[in-house]
């Protein structure tokens, strides 16, 4: 068995010299052939008889023994110099040699008649039918080898021989089988390998002529391109080229056989290697496409036999689309994550929807049932994102301390992004009601859940800023507007529907924590103190004004702004100026209450007892009760009386 083995390796690799000579060794059968030549080739015929019969002699001349004594090529030649005729043979010529002088000839059918006949005959000594049987289908793969590797006709007899013999073996295995003596022999019968032995020998010979291809990261389209149209134009041609004389030979159906699933293996090799982009595994499943269409083209054109067999393809077919689709769905959920990362600058939204369409439309080009299963995945790869982003939005809320502000307005223009893709998503992509509930579902909570997260992080920032506002030259105040003008510029350059709206609560906040500080804020009884805090309020006026109307635009004039009204209230300088200009600040604050009117009269550097009085008047007589819930600015600060509030000298 290892010289079998040894004798098809050799084959492998120098299949074209093997083919030479066995067209020698087969020269003698031509029937113009000269006299010369006859010579020749009964030499050669001699020589491998020699070969062969030495073989035998451990079992069928004298054992072991005589073969160390006397040589095997003197024995071997011993036995060449019996009588060779046909009548000798019948008159005393060994079976065995008779048996060798078949396998040499290619008659394989009649060496298995001849094997059987010894295996039954009762002189079966030593096993030599198994050896027989050995050196038979060592040479029947040879001539295959050697059909494989050229197109000499001359093989044809010989491989036909082996069709025989492979039917032959089939036949005889039936009888065996409906023999209950013999069931257990079966199994372990020499020619019952022979069909299997055959195909693998096939197998090592079509897989040697595919070009290795190496597949890496760095594999580019122009060289998976170049391999395929070597296989069609190479490779497929070669082996059907070949398919001729084993279709003669009664040896087509396994040929065919392991021309395909040597083109399969390879086909999912190429398919299964991690390495190939969306682009190149789609190249693969074109090529199988193209070559199943033709396949079908030419078993419906008279006399053509061989062609890729369509069960074959559409096992690797569907394979390949397998790997396809999960190669698609890798690549977009890798591009969204890229593209969506928490706390970073989104990208595009033009940008996304043309990585989640292109490989829509590539798949399309080639096959249209393709091009909605690529389709169908990536809209539900945007579902199994937009599911693990509200998760990493949930982690992100849940941090420990304040996230930075940059951050969150990040996330948030990630959430209108996605909304912008999925809406336009709906016009391009055929997508279902179901899906879209659920995508509007995400990111209507990821929205409210960062957005409120937001707020909170800003009104903490704020509160504990303006806790000292009042009391330092700088608290920090001015900075922590810079940074919130800076951000919204930088989140409004995108204009996400969400900007203005976000923007005017965090103005609403910063006024209403603004007004808490400078109503709670205990005030000192020094004049010069209450200029000072004035000055202040005006200063940290003007600053917010240029910053929301620089965020917002003409929009930002529908802001509310008490911090306006009450800076005319207390710089007016008569008593009567001040009750006209109360007025519009009740009708646009309707939940002012009296302690915060006197928290404010309290700012003012010169106010007589007798006119403040008469201010708290003029509030109690124009107060209303409040209608709606509307413009609640004042309604939760809770202002506590101080010493100056209740000092009942006119220095107040």
């Amino acid at each position: 068995m290892q010289k079998r083995k040894h004798s098809w390796a050799a084959f492998v690799r120098g299949g074209n010299k093997k083919g030479e000579k066995m067209a020698g060794e087969n020269a003698r059968i031509l029937p113009k052939a000269t006299h010369e030549e006859r010579k020749k080739q009964e030499a050669k015929r001699t020589g491998k008889l020699k070969t062969l019969a030495g073989k035998l002699l451990k079992t069928v001349v004298g054992g072991k023994e005589t073969v160390e004594k006397a040589g095997v090529e003197d024995v071997a030649g011993n036995l060449l110099k019996r009588p060779s005729s046909r009548k000798g043979e019948e008159r005393g010529t060994p079976a065995e040699e008779t048996i060798c002088r078949f396998i040499e000839q290619g008659k394989f059918l009649e060496a298995c008649d001849q094997i059987h006949n010894l295996e039954h005959s009762g002189n079966d000594g030593m096993g030599k039918s198994e050896s027989l049987y050995a050196l038979l289908a060592e040479r029947m793969w040879t001539v295959v080898g050697e059909a494989l590797s050229g197109s000499d006709r001359m093989l044809l007899e010989p491989l036909q021989s082996v069709g025989e013999s492979l039917k032959w073996e089939k036949q005889k295995e039936a009888e065996r089988l409906g023999n209950s003596l013999e069931t257990d022999s079966v199994s372990t019968w020499s020619p019952n390998f022979w069909r299997k032995d055959l195909e693998e020998k096939l197998m090592q010979y079509m897989t040697a002529q595919i070009p290795l291809f190496a597949s890496s990261a760095d594999t580019d389209e122009t060289a998976l391109k170049q391999h395929l149209s070597h296989l069609e134009r190479t490779f497929l041609p070669s082996l059907e080229h070949r398919s001729d004389v084993f279709k003669e030979a009664g040896l087509f159906i396994t040929y065919a056989r392991c021309c395909h699933a040597s083109l399969c293996s390879h086909l999912a090799t190429l398919t299964d290697s991690n390495c190939f982009s969306f682009s190149q595994s789609l190249l693969i499943y074109g090529w199988i496409i193209k070559m199943y269409k033709r396949g079908s083209q030419a078993c419906e054109r008279p006399g053509h036999s061989f062609s890729l067999g369509a069960q074959c393809l559409v096992w690797i077919l569907l394979k390949t689309e397998e790997k396809l689709l999960a190669t698609a769905r890798k690549e977009v959920g890798k591009a969204l994550k890229e593209a969506f990362d928490i706390g970073k600058t989104p990208w595009a939204d033009a940008a996304v929807i043309e990585i989640m369409t292109e490989k829509t439309e590539a798949a399309r080009r080639v096959s249209e049932s393709l091009g909605e299963k690529v389709e169908a995945e990536c809209l539900e790869e945007c579902l199994r994102f937009l599911e693990s982003y509200e998760d990493e939005v949930r982690s992100f809320i849940q941090l420990d301390g304040c996230p930075q502000i940059y951050s969150s307005l990040c996330i948030l223009e990630s959430c209108c992004l996605l909304r912008t893709v999925w809406h336009k998503l709906t016009y391009i992509c055929s997508v279902s009601t179901e899906q879209n509930v659920k995508v509007n579902g995400y990111l209507h909570r990821m929205e409210d859940d960062i957005m409120e997260h937001f707020l909170q992080t800003i009104t903490t920032k704020v509160k504990g800023t303006l806790k000292d506002h009042f009391k330092k030259c700088d608290s920090g105040f001015d900075h922590i507007l810079e940074s919130l003008k800076q951000n919204f510029l930088t989140f409004g350059k995108k204009k996400p529907d969400i900007y203005e709206a976000l923007v005017k609560a965090v103005n609403a906040i910063i006024i209403t924590e603004y007004m808490q500080a400078l109503l709670t804020t205990p005030r000192k009884t020094s004049a010069m103190q209450r200029r000072r805090t004035v000055n202040k309020i005006e200063e940290d006026h003007r600053m917010m004004q240029t910053i929301f109307k620089e965020c917002l635009g003409p929009a930002a004039g529908s802001l509310k702004d008490p911090i306006k009204a009450i800076l005319e209230l207390v710089q007016t300088s008569d008593p009567e100026g001040m009750k006209i200009a109360l007025l519009p600040i009740l009708k646009e604050f309707p939940d002012l209450r009296k302690e915060h009117l006197s928290a404010v009269l309290d700012i003012k550097d010169s106010l007589s007892r007798e006119d403040r009085a008469a201010l708290l008047k003029a509030f109690h007589d124009n107060c209303r009760e409040l209608e709606t819930e509307a413009n609640l600015l004042f309604a939760d600060i809770e202002v506590k009386p101080t010493k100056c509030r209740l000092c009942c000298c006119l220095c107040c």
